[in-house]
Formats: structure tokens, sequence, C-alpha cells
């Protein structure tokens, strides 16, 4: 019992960072508005939450070499609830960055610290378990862009207000939950993080390859879809309302996607994950009228937020005991490195002239070579599962 209701208590803190990093895409044109700034700039504000999501993931993998996986959790909870009081407090475009740089930060040590210690409390159920996590964390997805709305009847600082009130309070359950709850040693060997590049490589490179490579055009396309969506002659609310669908459906694909990697051989399921991922993008390029674009933002959102469980699972589940966090840390941090950009690079492409059809479009035609030499290379046999 004690176990399950820390895993409640995680199931609210992923909550939260989650929404630390998601708040910032309906806020863009608020941030275009209040601060004079261009679409370029605005990108930036969103990539730097994502920056800082991937910039101190491999530092908190050494830490989980030398202290307990749960104090790092702890650790990140505090650094969300002060740096979303910062960007409540920014006066300036530069204090806002500052501030969503710190949110990211917050978010990355989490993920690296709790999807390993949760993959411990729960070892014969590693998908379940992360689909389950991965739910939660989509739900704050789901209601980022309603939140928004509603604290914007007030004012845009009141979300992250909101969002360091809380933290402070799950953090705080957190610390005293871990403290009644009998915690896993499994990690007790893991002592290096060299060495867990060094030993685990390849499965390590596999999951940055796969989650990278898509997860840099998701970070572009649902950071600007609102803005893609009234490019398509979509009204204000009904791009909202598709941005708000899009996490939506990745509410269910979190936990059909836990279930199916814990059933399915992985790298082909991996590979079927990506090559739908291709096809719905294009969808969305191609639809027109708001049926359509509801049909495709359904189709899109559920294939891309199965992809994110299937991966944790194949990594977690393969990494041993001795190796698992630091490991974890190691794919973590560089994955999240080369997709953090994606938002900012979408934005200089648009700003320099290109339609969103354009940029997507050649986009998913990158991700689609890619898929190309991790299905060769899954024949040839070189890819682990």
């Amino acid at each position: 019992m004690s176990r399950r209701r820390l895993f409640g208590s995680l199931c609210g803190l992923v909550f939260l960072v989650n929404l630390a990093r998601i708040v910032f895409a309906p806020l863009l044109n608020v941030f275009i508005t209040e601060f004079g700034i261009t679409e370029g700039t605005a990108g930036l504000i969103a990539t730097l939450a994502w920056i800082g999501s991937a910039s101190l993931r491999l530092p908190a993998g050494w830490l989980l070499t030398r202290v307990p996986r749960h104090w790092v959790v702890l650790v990140s909870g505090g650094i969300l609830t002060v740096s979303a009081g910062l960007a409540a407090a920014a006066v300036t475009v530069r204090q806002l960055m500052i501030g969503a740089f710190l949110m990211g930060i917050a978010s990355g040590i989490y993920f690296v610290a709790a999807n390993p210690l949760l993959s411990e409390l729960y070892p014969e159920r590693v998908g379940r378990v992360m689909g389950i996590h991965g739910t939660a964390s989509q739900i704050a997805a789901v209601i980022a862009a309603p939140f928004v709305a509603l604290t914007l009847l007030v004012d845009w600082r009141l979300a992250f207000v909101s969002i360091s009130v809380a933290a402070a309070g799950v953090t705080l359950l957190t610390w005293l939950l871990a403290r009644r709850t009998e915690l896993p040693a499994a990690g007790a060997n893991d002592r290096s993080v060299l060495r867990a590049a060094r030993t685990e490589w390849k499965v390590i490179l596999t999951g940055v390859v796969i989650i990278g490579a898509a997860s840099f055009l998701w970070q572009g396309l649902f950071n600007f879809y609102e803005l893609f969506m009234l490019s398509k002659g979509l009204s204000s609310g009904g791009a909202q309302g598709l941005l708000t669908l899009v996490f939506a459906a990745g509410v269910p694909a979190f936990f059909v996607g836990g279930q199916l990697a814990d059933r399915l051989p992985i790298i082909p399921y991996l590979l079927g994950i990506l090559v739908s991922f291709v096809g719905c993008v294009l969808l969305v390029v191609a639809a027109e009228g708001l049926l359509a674009l509801a049909v495709a933002t359904t189709l899109i959102g559920f294939v891309i937020h199965t992809l994110y469980p299937a991966v944790d699972t194949y990594l977690l589940a393969s990494l041993p005991d001795a190796t698992r966090g630091s490991g974890y840390a190691v794919f973590s941090a560089t994955a999240m490195a080369l997709q953090s950009t994606g938002s900012s690079a979408v934005g200089a492409l648009i700003e320099g002239g290109l339609g969103y059809e354009q940029v997507f479009g050649w986009l998913a035609l990158l991700l689609v070579i890619c898929i190309v030499g991790l299905g060769g290379a899954a024949r040839l046999g070189k890819l682990p599962s």
C-alpha cells in the first residue's frame, strides 16, 4: 500500500513538471503581444524550457550514483517551486527565459530520477507503470490550454503562481510518503555514468535515435500547432480546441502504449510507431477544414504519445540494475538535447519565410530517412532488443 501511495504522489508530481514544460505553448501568442517579440523569439522561450529539461539530466544521472533516487526527485520538486515563482515575477523577456529554463531543469531532473525509481518499484510491470505515469503526465498537457485560458481571465502570471504553490505541496507529500516506504535497493551498485555509457551504448544509442528524431519534429509541431491551425483558416477557438485535442488523444495512448510495450516485440513495435507518426504528420499537412483536421489531430496525438512509454520501457527493461539509473540518464540527456531545439528551429524557418506545410513536410522526410536507417540496422540484427 505504501508503494502505491508513493506512486500516486509521483503521478501528481509528474503532472506538474510536464505542465511546466507544456504551459509555454498556449502562451506564445500572449508573450508576442505582451513583450512585443517575434515568433522566433517566442519559439526560443518554449525551446529554453526543453533545453533546460535536457541540460542537467546527465549531472542528475551522476547524482543518482551518489544519493537515493527519491532524494533527486525531491530536489526537482523544490526547483520547480522556485522557478515557477520566478517566471510569475518576470517583467522582461530575459527574466521569462530564465524562468522557463529553470522550470525545464526541474522536469529533466525529475524524469531521470523518477523513471528508474518506478521501474524498480514495479520490476515485473515496467510498461504498465510507465504507461500510467505517462498518462498522469499527459493529462497536464491536455489541460494546459484551458488552464491558461482560465488564468488569462485574471493574469497570465497566475498560471505560474499556481504551478509553484502546487509543486510545493506535492513535493512535501512525496517526502512524507517516501519516509514511510521501503524503497528498492536495485540501484545500489549503479556507481559510474561512464561505465554505463561504455557498456550499454548500443541500447542507449538506439533509444536516442528513435526518440530524438521523432521528438525533434514533434517539438516544433506542437509548440506551433495553434499558429499552424490559424494559418489553415481556423478561428482562434478552433485552433485552441485542436491543440487541446492533440494532447487529449495522448491520454489513452500512454496507457495503451505501455501495455503493448510489455507484450509486443519491442523493436518492430517502435519502428511501427515511427512509420505511423510520419503518415500522421503528412495527413495533418494535407488536411483542410475543421473536421478533417480534427481527425488528423486525433490520430497524430494518439500515435506520437504511444512512443514515449514504449521507449522508456525498452531502456529501463533492457538496462541491468548496475547501470539502469546512470544509463537512462545518458539516454535521456542526449535525446532531450536533440529534440529540445525543435521549436526554435521551426520558428526560425517560419520567420525566414517558409510556410508551415513546407517546414513540417521536409522534417517528415528527414524522419523517413532515419526510419529507413533503423529498419536496415534491425534487419541486419544490429539493434539490441
